[in-house]
């Protein structure tokens, strides 16, 4: 029994409805018009002899043959682009001093960084961890070439790539976290912090009595400051460890605003190395938050 050579553009259709939520969002990612990318899905169903999609509701839903095949097409893209990068890397040399926060340096990020380094040998790429004031002051004074910042989008050289919902955090297991009689014990960063100050403004406005119980200049103590006990806090969804878990409005807490995810190029930095590592962030960014 021979098996079909399953169509590449059809699986990155898939992969990019899943992505974005929506055919329409997928097609204008990859290039095409919508029917054409629902054309490339009916190739895909042609070819394997099962539907990918069903219908609920007013949605379209994976089915189970969808879910498999749409695990493999990562897979399968993840490595394409792999060996395309690889082989195109090798020409391309220089250097680039990237900067990013630790929301992001204890996750998935590092790992792409490393995947670029292996497909670009004679790229030096130098990362360093940063607050993400302190990255956008860095980048002002020459020390980057491009920094992965949250909540300063307002900034003119911002590009833009995800909003993340921010959420209160505190220890796994908690049932509650607002006591009568008793100020709410937060752990937070020193200031200047966004994150700090978004708390703070919607406690106040939800006239919710507060006392700062534990500051860090680290993320990692401030983990662990959290599950410990010391204190909730506020970050994204990005990254939060397994000792902690989402608290929100059934602790009786406010709700909080969205922050957006950006990347920030130095003025005039433009080389054909800083290209790839942007396109290996965008690209990591777009499929681990499902931008």
């Amino acid at each position: 029994m021979s098996l079909p050579n399953l169509d590449m553009d059809a699986l990155r259709t898939l992969v990019a409805i899943l992505q974005l939520g929506s055919l329409g969002r997928a097609a204008e990612r990859i290039g095409r018009s919508q029917s054409a990318a629902s054309q490339q899905i009916r190739k895909l169903e042609s070819q394997l002899g099962q539907p990918l999609f069903r219908k609920q509701g007013r949605n379209m839903v994976l089915t189970e043959s969808g879910e498999l095949v749409h695990s493999y097409a990562r897979r399968i893209l993840e490595l394409n682009d792999e060996a395309a990068r690889s082989v195109a890397g090798r020409s391309v040399e220089g250097a680039v001093r990237f900067g990013l926060p630790g929301d992001f340096a204890e996750t998935w990020l590092p790992a792409a960084l490393g995947q670029f380094k292996r497909a670009h040998p004679a790229v030096r790429v130098d990362v360093e961890v940063e607050r993400n004031g302190r990255l956008l002051e860095r980048l002002d004074r020459g020390e980057f070439d491009l920094v992965l910042v949250m909540g300063h989008g307002n900034r003119p050289d911002a590009r833009r790539l995800a909003t993340l919902p921010m959420t209160w955090i505190g220890p796994a297991g908690t049932q509650v976290v607002l006591k009568a009689g008793a100020p709410l014990d937060l752990a937070l960063y020193h200031p200047p912090c966004f994150f700090r100050r978004a708390g703070i403004e919607a406690l106040d406005q939800a006239a919710v009595p507060w006392r700062l119980a534990y500051a860090t200049a680290s993320l990692q103590s401030l983990w662990a400051g959290v599950a410990a006990g010391l204190g909730i806090t506020l970050r994204t969804t990005a990254g939060i460890p397994p000792s902690l878990m989402r608290l929100g409005e059934r602790h009786g807490l406010p709700p909080l605003p969205v922050v957006e995810l950006c990347l920030h190029a130095a003025p005039g930095a433009s080389n054909p190395a800083l290209g790839q590592l942007e396109r290996v962030v965008i690209d990591n960014i777009n499929g681990n938050l499902g931008w």
